[in-house]
C-alpha cells in the first residue's frame, strides 16, 4: 500500500512499555508489546522477507529464520541503505536475534492467554537515541498489528513517520526514558 492509500485517520496507539539499561558502553532499549495473534504469525512477520517490507524499517535479503549473514536494507522513502546483518539465534517461533549494522535486535515471543507478548531488546550505541528508536518501533508495531489483523496500512518508516505522529511519540518516550528528544531532521 502506498502512502497515498494509507488511512488518514491513522494515529499511534497507546505508549508501549519501555525501559533502557546500560550494557557496557552501549544501551539496550527494551520494548514490550502485546499482540492478539499467534506466535507463529508474529514469527513470520519478523522473519519473512515478503512480510518485513510491509511493516518494518528494513527489508531482508533472505528469510531471517535461519542462522547466518543477511543484508538488511533500511528504507526511508526512495533512499535505501544496505547494512550488514547476521542472524545469531533463530529458535522458531520464540527467539530471534540478529545484527542490524552495529545494533543488535533480540526478539522474544511469548504466548499469552490473549495472543502473544513481543519483547524487543534493541542494543544501541547512544542512550540519547533510545526514545526516537522507541517511537519508530511503536509505529512499526502498530502497522504490524494491522497487517496481521488483515487490515494492512503500509509501512510508516523514515521521514514518512513525521506525518503520522512520530514527533509526539518521540517526546512522550523521551519523557518516559529520561532523555532529551532528538529531532533527526536537525541532526
Amino acid at each position: 500500500m502506498t502512502e497515498t492509500n494509507r488511512p488518514s485517520a491513522y494515529r499511534p496507539g497507546p505508549l508501549g512499555r519501555v525501559e533502557t539499561t546500560p550494557e557496557g558502553d552501549r544501551w539496550t532499549l527494551t520494548f514490550v508489546r502485546e499482540f492478539p495473534h499467534s506466535p507463529s504469525a508474529l514469527w513470520t512477520a519478523l522473519t519473512d522477507p515478503a512480510e518485513l517490507p510491509q511493516w518494518a524499517p528494513y527489508t531482508a535479503s533472505r528469510n531471517l529464520g535461519t542462522l547466518g549473514p543477511a543484508t538488511l536494507v533500511m528504507v526511508d522513502g526512495e533512499e535505501r541503505t544496505e547494512l550488514d546483518g547476521n542472524v545469531t539465534r533463530a529458535d522458531a517461533p520464540h527467539i530471534l536475534e540478529h545484527a542490524w549494522g552495529d545494533d543488535v535486535l533480540h526478539w522474544q515471543i511469548d504466548e499469552t492467554e490473549s495472543g502473544t507478548r513481543l519483547t524487543l531488546r534493541h542494543t544501541l550505541d547512544d542512550k540519547r537515541t533510545t526514545a526516537m528508536t522507541a517511537a519508530g518501533w511503536h509505529m512499526c508495531f502498530d502497522v504490524a498489528e494491522a497487517l496481521l489483523g488483515g487490515s494492512p496500512i503500509g509501512p510508516i518508516v523514515g521521514g514518512d513517520a513525521m506525518n503520522y505522529g512520530w514527533r509526539e511519540l518521540n517526546e512522550q518516550y523521551s519523557a518516559l526514558l529520561g532523555v532529551e528528544p532528538i529531532d533527526p531532521t536537525l541532526e
